[in-house]
């Protein structure tokens, strides 16, 4: 019997199915589930407005992913008995507080008109007040678990969104009997057991390396119950009983497929089910990268810049470093961008003359297709601009969610092509300053690779990173990298392979595209990356309050 293994793959807007086989790496077939009620960041589904800053999710819209399998497995012609294995990977920190049956609050008609009782997505910055104080406490304490985050903590991270919930809405801290990571709440929806993934925990939960004053590694675990506690004392329990699960790292079986999962998904029960993983990880062994010394750059609505290493240490500016962050064995480093495909988005939609889309429909294209047409046209620095890439904000290397977008240079005569490249080129700086802030960290990199549905598809934007970065960089083969990841985690925790690097080389790989520097283009942007470096340091690290003024005045 030919095995398989099912690859399910929790992004922004919808959830992605893919079938593998094993041992020939071949994607057999994949499928699409748009989120019914996709972002919710103006209201409830019960009506009530939502703040600003706000970002929430239906849970509803994740089981219906996993409903789907069994249109998957129809189109494809597999057998459900063939499917040998489960992986899944999810937005992070998507956070949802659950009862003691491990049923979302947002589901019980009790809790539905209150927005604490819904899932926090990755992008709810709602909690920004919160993250400022658990900073402000851990320097003052000089707390060592902080410089393994970079020295600063986000509002995106899951101490900030659950003391959110116990400010605003204590009554639905009282009635959860644990916040839970969705991707958690996945693996618990199949096979019934809430199993915390070392990837999410440690990045976005802060459990990491406890550690001596010389650096000797002392064990794992959380932040101390005396620091929570003089952050609120409410909070002295957040991670020992609201955030209570035993830990796995991804690839390893976290258990089996439940009758009740078995009924959702139409596989078998029994079937190995893998520890979770953060969407953008999961793309790693995809790109066959299983061991150290490779970037990779997961380009979607956001970016995420992961590499693996065999030791881990703090490199300020950086999202964390977490053992077996990734795959057992190896520590993994991640730093972030929070808009990228947001940001072209967002352009797309609201900047473009009616004249824009009459071309495209004269060509019958879509406006990005026009965009680039345009856009490709432009040498480096011919627009005459340059942007800071914060139009959600900065994660890497700020960690401030208050900061916002700008634009330098515009005249009468700037074209929106000429926009849309600077906002291209402006990702592709804060990309450049976080391998920098890695290499002089001392983290090995040796080469870069892309993936995502940019890097597939947008060569004008990767030859533009090559340029900036002043390095080669290969692409990941798969569109669908983090739902093949995944599948391959599934098929470590079935027990088909004993090591993730010889799966992930064997299941994963990249194509033979390859976009390289082109000196011209990189000495212009040499130039402009020192520009951009000045306007960062003067908007975002004290030069000006103009941005954090704004924000106050809008609120």
């Amino acid at each position: 019997m030919e095995r398989y293994t099912l690859g399910i793959d929790y992004g922004t807007l919808s959830g992605r199915l893919l079938i593998l086989q094993v041992p020939t790496g071949k994607e057999i077939g994949s499928l699409e589930v748009p989120y019914a009620h996709g972002v919710m960041d103006t209201a409830l589904p019960t009506g009530e407005p939502l703040a600003q800053d706000w970002a929430l999710q239906h849970p509803r819209d994740w089981l219906d992913v996993l409903a789907a399998v069994p249109q998957l497995l129809a189109q494809t012609g597999i057998a459900p008995e063939q499917i040998v294995g489960i992986g899944s990977d999810f937005t992070a920190c998507t956070l949802l507080p659950v009862d003691a049956d491990g049923q979302p609050l947002c589901l019980d008609e009790a809790w539905a008109h209150n927005p604490n009782a819904w899932p926090k997505l990755w992008k709810h910055h709602g909690a920004q007040s919160q993250a400022n104080r658990i900073n402000a406490l851990a320097n003052k304490r000089n707390e060592a678990w902080l410089p393994l985050y970079g020295g600063k903590i986000s509002s995106e991270w899951a101490l900030p969104k659950m003391w959110q919930v116990l400010e605003e809405a204590p009554a639905i801290w009282d009635a959860a009997d644990r916040f839970v990571e969705a991707g958690d709440w996945i693996v618990f929806s199949l096979c019934g057991r809430v199993i915390r993934n070392t990837c999410a925990a440690g990045y976005k939960g802060l459990w990491h390396e406890k550690r001596d004053a010389e650096g000797h590694i002392l064990g794992t675990g959380w932040p101390e119950q005396d620091f929570l506690a003089a952050l609120d004392p409410r909070l002295s329990d957040a991670f020992t009983i609201k955030s209570k699960g035993d830990l796995i790292a991804p690839g390893r079986k976290a258990g089996e497929l439940s009758s009740a999962g078995a009924s959702l998904t139409g596989l078998c029960e029994g079937t190995p089910v893998a520890a979770g993983i953060i969407d953008a990880h999961a793309s790693l062994p995809a790109a066959g990268i299983g061991g150290t010394g490779q970037l990779m750059l997961i380009m979607g609505t956001s970016t995420c810049h992961i590499v693996l290493s065999e030791t881990g240490t703090g490199v300020p500016g950086i999202c964390g470093v977490v053992p077996e962050g990734v795959v057992p064995g190896l520590y993994a480093y991640e730093a972030g961008q929070a808009c990228v495909g947001d940001h072209f988005a967002w352009f797309t939609r609201n900047c473009l003359p009616a004249a824009y889309t009459e071309e495209a429909s004269r060509q019958g294209i879509n406006l990005y297709s026009l965009l680039q047409q345009k856009a490709e046209k432009l040498t480096a620095g011919e627009n005459g601009l340059l942007a800071l890439d914060w139009w959600n904000g900065c994660r890497s290397p700020l960690q401030d969610a208050n900061l916002s977008g700008m634009m330098v240079g515009m005249t009468l005569r700037t074209k929106p092509e000429e926009i849309y490249r600077a906002l291209i080129e402006a990702t592709a700086y804060g990309t450049r300053q976080i391998l920098q802030a890695y290499l002089d960290g001392g983290v090995k990199i040796e080469g870069l690779v892309a993936g995502g549905g940019i890097a597939r598809k947008d060569a004008m934007t990767m030859q533009i990173y090559a340029d900036v970065l002043g390095l080669p960089i290969r692409v990941a083969a798969s569109t669908q990298s983090g739902a093949l990841g995944s599948a391959i985690l599934g098929a470590l925790a079935a027990g088909l392979y004993q090591d993730a690097a010889v799966a992930a080389k064997q299941l994963g790989h990249c194509l033979d595209t390859v976009y390289t520097p082109i000196a011209a283009h990189k000495d212009v942007y040499d130039t402009l990356y020192r520009e951009y470096l000045k306007l960062q340091q003067y908007f975002g690290q004290g030069g000006s309050d103009v941005m954090q003024t704004l924000r106050k005045l809008r609120k």
